[in-house]
């Protein structure tokens, strides 16, 4: 089949697909999800085989280093995907919350009711975790999913996704409220993106080009982020152990995430105690520092850090370093070199933690804590189907409230309007 027609396909059975699954049980929506974790679990070394045959082509076609780490799995990350889709059940369904209800002088009682967004796109790189991730997110919200994963992980999210498709036919569901493209052809991308009358938002996860691409081609809503530049700033006041452990977390828990911190900012009156003790741990961790001409005079083994250093996203063991005069400074750099998407305080002194909150415009702004705690799972929202900077409609990590829409619903024993 022609793949302009097979996306056709897949987007009207979707949309087909949506109405029943819009109005399905609570009970329902948490047993799918529940007997798709179980499968897997019953399946999973098949799933590790297929991601065995996945990576052994992605070191044969030489792909790059973190999208092969992000490509693996293993007994553990099986385990924490069912761990998040059960997580993803044991939550409040969004789907019927109604909210804001007010009587108004006319007689009539206004309120808004919380409803699925119909069919969401996601098109994603590596991470056949993302697979799962989406499809019970989607579930629950009441919304279709068509899934179109990168060729490199097409053997493990096949694995994958007829685990799902079994879980919704047992559970009594369309089996098309999630598909999977079985293609590895880049025009089913294309054809996504121009599939407005019946996919209603488009969810990418992976490389900016991928992004850039998406954003530029789509008839369709996209929510996205382009780059995770974020950072971490030690202010005057904070506990030395602390920072030190904060940034080190923030950098090196995982590298190829994009809620790793690749610039971290310290204050001049910190810098002579801080900087040799980032560098010590950093050695150890084989990081590679880049440092500002302040930062180069106290350690002079750190490379220089050129002007492009502040905008860029390594996903790799490479941190840029700089010296700022205080919380102001912090910010303002934030403001010029950052991505919107997560930033973060060291800090004692409450008043420089509520500047900083306030004066940082990014998705999440933390607290004497880690940016790699940016995370729906984290956050308590059981899984995420991205980290969105975009403003409008959902923002930071994304998960089922950030699938749904709402509407307005109306109540009234007969009133009629007089102008």
């Amino acid at each position: 089949m022609q793949v302009e027609h097979l996306i056709a396909e897949m987007a009207l059975a979707g949309r087909r697909s949506s109405r029943d699954v819009a109005v399905a049980s609570t009970g329902q929506k948490n047993q799918a999800i529940r007997l798709a974790a179980e499968r897997l679990l019953g399946q999973q070394q098949a799933i590790l085989d297929a991601n065995n045959i996945d990576m052994a082509n992605a070191e044969a076609k030489g792909i790059a280093q973190p999208l092969q780490d992000r490509l693996k799995l293993t007994e553990d990350g099986v385990q924490r995907m069912c761990e998040a889709a059960r997580a993803v059940a044991s939550l409040p369904d969004p789907v019927g919350a109604i909210s804001d209800v007010a009587s108004q002088p006319s007689g009539i009682r206004v309120g808004k009711m919380r409803i699925p967004l119909g069919v969401v796109g996601m098109i994603y790189e590596s991470r056949p975790n993302v697979t799962l991730e989406a499809a019970t997110l989607a579930m629950k919200s009441g919304n279709a999913c068509i899934l179109r994963g990168g060729s490199e992980a097409i053997e493990s999210n096949q694995a994958i996704a007829s685990c799902i498709t079994w879980a919704l036919e047992e559970a009594g569901l369309p089996p098309k409220v999630v598909q999977l493209v079985p293609t590895t052809d880049r025009a089913a991308v294309g054809e996504m993106l121009r599939s407005s009358e019946c996919i209603d938002l488009i969810i990418p996860r992976g490389g900016k080009s991928l992004i850039e691409r998406i954003s530029n081609e789509s008839t369709i809503p996209v929510l996205k982020h382009l780059d995770g530049v974020c950072h971490v700033y030690v202010d005057d006041s904070a506990d030395a152990e602390m920072a030190v452990n904060i940034v080190v977390n923030s950098k090196a828990e995982k590298f190829a995430v994009c809620n790793a911190a690749e610039t971290v900012l310290i204050a001049a009156t910190r810098a002579g105690e801080l900087i040799p003790m980032l560098v010590e741990k950093f050695e150890e961790l084989g990081v590679e520092l880049r440092g500002c001409q302040k930062s180069r005079e106290i350690e002079p083994s750190m490379n220089e850090a050129l002007e492009s250093d502040w905008t860029e996203e390594y996903l790799a063991p490479v941190l840029a370093l700089r010296v700022v005069e205080g919380v102001s400074e912090a910010i303002d750099h934030i403001g010029q070199y950052g991505s919107g998407h997560t930033d973060a305080i060291v800090t004692n002194d409450h008043a420089n933690a509520e500047t900083f909150l306030n004066g940082v415009d990014s998705a999440s702004v933390m607290v004497n804590t880690s940016t790699q705690f940016a995370d729906g799972f984290e956050y308590g929202l059981g899984a995420e189907i991205g980290i969105s900077t975009n403003k409008l409609h959902a923002r930071g990590p994304v998960g089922l409230e950030g699938l749904t829409t709402q509407k307005y619903v109306v109540w009234s024993n007969g009133e009629i309007r007089h102008r």
